[in-house]
């Protein structure tokens, strides 16, 4: 099931926004950064993105599973607990996704994550040219949708 996230379910979508943070960056940002993302930490920034009018989701499989925000058209935040990647919850939340952006589904993904890359591809986003520079050794790359977005996939 993937429902809205509220302020009663915000300490979950925070949880699982913090453990698989950490787990997708411990390999090229310094300790100190990584530990600073707590659930504390994770749950300010997602209900700044919530007034600010993100979206966010939460799915459950009988625990709290992965999560994603959409804002227009604008799919960020897509995380699934570590131990439960690999089983389609990231395709998933994709779809949800993209079923409720106001536009052409646009992304952003470090360059260095290719299986997210690879995933996103699946899906036909493509590569814009776009790039941001997030320190001497990092950027992050804009990815489109092709083609129609299908409203209403779940």
């Amino acid at each position: 099931m993937i429902e809205e996230v509220t302020r009663e379910t915000i300490d979950q979508a925070a949880e699982i926004h913090a453990e698989s943070w950490k787990a997708s960056h411990r390999a090229f940002c310094s300790r100190e950064f990584v530990e600073a993302h707590t659930p504390m930490r994770q749950k300010a920034y997602l209900l700044e993105k919530m007034e600010r009018g993100s979206r966010i989701f939460l799915l459950t499989e009988g625990e709290p599973v992965g999560l994603v925000s959409v804002t227009e058209s604008l799919i960020e935040d897509l995380y699934v607990l570590p131990r439960l990647q690999n089983r389609g919850y990231g395709s998933r939340l994709l779809r949800f996704a993209m079923a409720r952006c106001s536009g052409r589904s646009v992304l952003w993904i470090l360059e260095n994550n290719e299986g997210a890359r690879r995933l996103y591809e699946r899906f036909g986003f493509q590569a814009t040219g776009r790039s941001n520079r997030l320190s001497e050794t990092l950027s992050e790359l804009e990815f489109a949708a092709s083609g129609e977005v299908r409203r209403g996939v779940t």
